[in-house]
């Protein structure tokens, strides 16, 4: 009778906690950057744009003119996510509905599925940004193991931002903060194959909080001008507040990021950056060393054209940028490894179309 009762015990865990999570040891960003993911989210140097509030609030020194967003888009879809959307009765907004999610990942279990879709209207200057977030994500897959249990992850994440910034010695050393008031809301939930999907108000995980993100940028001025940068997030450490029913959402751990670059330039028109970051230096999420590493490069073909490159969560990542004073078009491509605590054992490749229009 005990031994039943412990293995019971054992197996509650795995059968009543999904698997899946949001990779926050390698994307700790509330919202993500095209222009970062293809290189592989190594940007703590190189941003100069309202992501600075996200990535490195010290950026902000670095911004050359006044930005007004108001429409500011980035969507990302999976292989999964666009193979299971494509078959002809599923349409993408089946893909965000957890209860109809499932019979579209029927014929391609094993295969995660992620959406994502982030919007940030925002208003930016050299020093200061204002704005509002929006991000909503959804993962699941259907297990192709001898459990075949269908599994969810979904987080909404909104809520005002704002964004400061300080140069010393003529920009030479930049320091910056920012704050985010976020709602979030998220469900991490598991179903059996016989089992009726149920996704009830009561089941989200919900909470607010201020979340405030520090940052540092050195920037030497000499050839190359090789850059340093360090950012602390959750720099305060606060947790969430007014907690539903079922729980605050889970923790956000305060971490440490390290950044690397240098920027050789080549007569007026034509530049290349590259960067190396390290995330989540404190190890405060307990994964792989090499999950965290991240680099990048980039071809800036006169600040309007850039091709880019990288490497990010063990797995390579590229695309393309056009940029002009009212539109900001990127085409990007990143990966994650789809194992909780392995490196390069299974890539989720995604693809990421994003759009700013204002002036």
């Amino acid at each position: 009778m005990n031994k039943a009762f412990l293995l019971l015990i054992l197996l509650m865990p795995m059968q009543a906690f999904a698997k899946l999570d949001f990779e926050d040891h390698a994307f700790p960003e509330f919202v993500t950057s095209a222009r970062a993911l293809a290189l592989g989210n190594a940007y703590l140097s190189k941003v100069d744009d309202s992501w600075s509030a996200f990535y490195n609030p010290a950026g902000l020194g670095s911004v050359r003119k006044f930005q007004f967003h108001l429409f500011n888009l980035h969507a990302e879809a999976s292989n999964g996510f666009i193979q299971s959307s494509t078959d002809g009765e599923y349409t993408i907004n089946d893909k965000f509905d957890p209860t109809v999610n499932r019979a579209s990942l029927v014929e391609h279990q094993g295969k995660l599925s992620h959406g994502r879709v982030n919007a940030f209207p925002n208003m930016t200057f050299r020093g200061l940004t204002l704005g509002y977030m929006y991000s909503h994500r959804l993962r699941s897959i259907i297990n192709d193991d001898v459990a075949n249990t269908y599994e969810i992850a979904e987080r909404k994440d909104h809520g005002p931002v704002a964004a400061f910034n300080l140069a010393l010695f003529g920009g030479i050393i930049k320091f910056g903060v920012s704050g985010v008031y976020l709602y979030r809301r998220e469900i991490y939930k598991s179903f059996d194959p016989d089992e009726t999907v149920s996704v009830e108000g009561s089941d989200y995980r919900e909470g607010r909080s201020l979340q405030v993100t520090g940052g540092t940028r050195l920037t030497l001025p000499i050839t190359f001008l090789p850059t340093f940068s360090a950012v602390l997030r959750n720099a305060t450490q606060n947790d969430f507040e007014g907690a539903s029913d079922y729980g605050a959402p889970t923790e956000i751990q305060q971490t440490i990021d390290y950044g690397f670059s240098l920027t050789p330039q080549f007569g007026k028109k034509f530049r290349i950056h590259m960067e190396a970051n390290f995330k989540d230096a404190n190890n405060a999420y307990e994964s792989n060393p090499k999950r965290r590493l991240a680099a990048g490069i980039e071809l800036d073909f006169n600040r309007r054209i850039f091709i880019r490159g990288g490497y990010g969560d063990g797995w390579g990542s590229g695309g393309i940028g056009i940029r002009s004073r009212k539109i900001i078009l990127d085409l990007s491509t990143y990966a994650v490894d789809q194992s909780r605590a392995g490196f390069r054992e299974k890539e989720d490749r995604r693809f990421v179309f994003s759009l700013s229009s204002g002036f």
